[in-house]
């Protein structure tokens, strides 16, 4: 591939992440027109996508690498089941306008969740029985610490929207505290891990490109923007959240285009696509950047309930 396809790739990848993004906050456009008593259902929907998007990632991810593992323990197969389930809940409730939860999606959400420690479990334990230990060389190629973390957080993330929707819709409360305070504390919590994760990995890789440089730090400061307005007093809240909407509405771009810059590192392997039973095992992980959407999604969600409470 020659340098000027790349770059039309990576053009290509960003244009491609702006109109997914644009698709996957269609509903919190819908959000800011509803009426103060809807807000909490639209912020519940919202919360489903951002699971559906995580938990896609995650059944995705976890099907390549347990495969590339050939599945050793068959416990490997319980991720993609637990993954596809909560997939299928997410989608349910997105779709779902009523104001009432649901016990089934509510469990397969919480049953996603439990999986997602498990699986975070297993994989320090593989990594610690290694020689050597707790290293640097068996946390870059042990099994991936954090990649259980992602069917963890699309739990999580269904678990909350499930409770919201059980809320009242004058004044809506999770965890004791106001609904769109604790919400943007999770959003902000989960890309903080994920990007944490993503540092790790990019480490290994050198941060040969530019370009790996940004996970590690649009993420982080949309976090901190994210938990800034949560627990900001009244009017500096108003002052910050235009401006954490717009880097949150930044992060979700910068998920779908990271999908697209390691669909070209895949590329650029020998043989490329063409050899992609090898490639797409051994190359960037496809599927783990659009986690960084997702969590945007739900903190922009979060934005719009902490909006009506300051």
């Amino acid at each position: 591939m020659t340098q000027a396809t790349r770059i039309a790739a990576g053009l290509a990848s960003v244009a491609a992440g702006a109109a997914l993004a644009a698709f996957a906050t269609r509903n919190l456009r819908e959000a800011k027109q509803a009426p103060d008593t809807d807000k909490h259902i639209a912020a519940a929907r919202t919360f489903n996508h951002g699971a559906a998007l995580l938990a896609l990632s995650s059944l995705t991810d976890s099907a390549m690498e347990h495969y590339r593992g050939s599945f050793e323990n068959r416990v490997m197969y319980l991720p993609l089941a637990s993954a596809l389930a909560a997939l299928g809940a997410s989608l349910h409730g997105g779709a779902d306008r009523s104001g009432a939860s649901q016990v089934l999606r509510h469990g397969i959400q919480w049953g996603a969740a439990a999986t997602g420690v498990a699986g975070t479990a297993f994989h320090v334990y593989n990594v610690t029985k290694r020689p050597g230990g707790l290293s640097w060389h068996n946390l870059f190629y042990g099994a991936p610490v954090g990649a259980p973390f992602a069917l963890l957080l699309s739990g999580v993330l269904g678990a909350i929207a499930e409770n919201l929707r059980d809320e009242p819709a004058n004044d809506p409360r999770l965890f004791g505290m106001p609904a769109g305070k604790a919400l943007a504390l999770v959003a902000g919590a989960g890309l903080i891990g994920t990007a944490a994760e993503a540092a790790l990995l990019h480490f290994r890789g050198a941060y040969q490109h530019p370009a790996m440089y940004a996970p590690v730090t649009v993420a982080p400061i949309g976090a901190a923007l994210l938990m800034h307005t949560a627990l900001a007093a009244r009017g500096q809240a108003r002052r910050v959240s235009p401006f954490a909407r717009l880097w949150l509405r930044l992060t979700t771009l910068l998920g779908f285009a990271g999908a697209g810059f390691h669909a070209n590192g895949i590329a650029r392997s020998q043989g490329g696509w063409r050899n992609w039973s090898q490639n797409l095992l051994a190359g960037p992980p496809l599927p783990a950047p659009p986690a960084f959407s997702a969590l945007s999604i739900a903190g922009l969600a979060a934005l719009r309930m902490r909006e009506t409470e300051v």
